[in-house]
């Protein structure tokens, strides 16, 4: 399958995005930062999918630099309340709407906000954890974040009073001596504490891979939502389902890593050419 150059005019591409959803029964969607950032979550990478900031902390840095640790979780302190507050949008909202109407096999997200669930979606996969929960290392056990939250709080006053700029997933741009930052524990084993989200470095859960592989397999259709699919976590089930023949549209602003598999690539406002769903 060869690729189909992208869609310039926004009501032309609106028009075949519209065309392909409706002659696919049963669609595997797959979703990325772009769904997000109308919600306040800024996302990772530019319109050609380089990184924007600095890349995000790896999971062997995390685990073996304890002063790695303490910038993360302070940085996250401040980010958090904001994190929190964000809202489902247009898109969340006009997927939930798609599976509504029986037309979702599964949502499969990179993002680890939640708001897909907030929004009504029942059938999701969230492939890189969730940024709600906090796990020990050691024992397993997890944690509400929002509890770990109150003690970091605890721990450390007056940074939750700090001004920093918003970064993607509940990180915030703020730099400082981060010397003093006092990080619990877990209580029950003494284990280090990290979001229970995969970093890069870290594999994703094998059972989660393979659940949604199975969804996939019972598609007739990809679609991809705000994901430059520039990850292999996630651009291994593009390459599966155009080595399968099931065709995959793409709704993304700026070049994908998937490009030469689509069927159909739309560059146009996420929520704006999703609106026909929610009416």
């Amino acid at each position: 399958m060869s690729a189909t150059p992208a869609i310039a005019s926004p009501v032309l591409g609106t028009h075949a995005l519209r065309d392909f959803i409706e002659r696919h029964p049963r669609i595997f969607v797959l979703t990325g930062a772009g769904c997000s950032t109308d919600s306040g979550i800024p996302d990772y990478r530019d319109a050609d999918g380089q990184w924007k900031r600095a890349q995000p902390v790896t999971y062997q840095a995390f685990m073996g630099e304890l002063a790695t640790r303490k910038r993360y979780w302070a940085r996250s302190l401040v980010g958090w309340p904001r994190f929190l507050a964000a809202q489902p949008n247009g898109v969340h909202r006009a997927l939930a709407a798609l599976e509504n109407d029986g037309q979702v096999s599964l949502l499969l997200t990179q993002n680890v906000d939640r708001l897909h669930q907030a929004a009504g979606s029942r059938e999701v996969i969230d492939l890189h954890g969730r940024l709600d929960v906090v796990r020990c290392m050691g024992c397993e056990r997890r944690l509400p974040r929002e509890d770990f939250q109150h003690a970091l709080m605890a721990r450390n006053p007056g940074w939750h009073d700090l001004e920093a700029g918003t970064a993607p997933d509940g990180d915030a741009d703020l730099e400082a001596n981060f010397d003093a930052f006092d990080i619990p524990a877990c209580a029950h084993c003494g284990g280090v504490l990290k979001p229970d989200v995969v970093y890069f470095g870290e594999n994703v859960p094998r059972e989660r891979v393979q659940a949604a592989q199975h969804a996939l397999e019972d598609s007739d259709a990809m679609l991809v939502v705000g994901s430059s699919l520039m990850v292999y976590s996630g651009l291994r089930f593009a390459q599966w389902a155009h080595k399968a023949g099931k065709p995959i549209a793409a709704l993304n602003r700026g070049r994908t890593r998937a490009d030469d598999l689509l069927a159909l690539k739309v560059e146009h406002d996420c929520a704006d050419a999703l609106a026909f769903l929610r009416t």
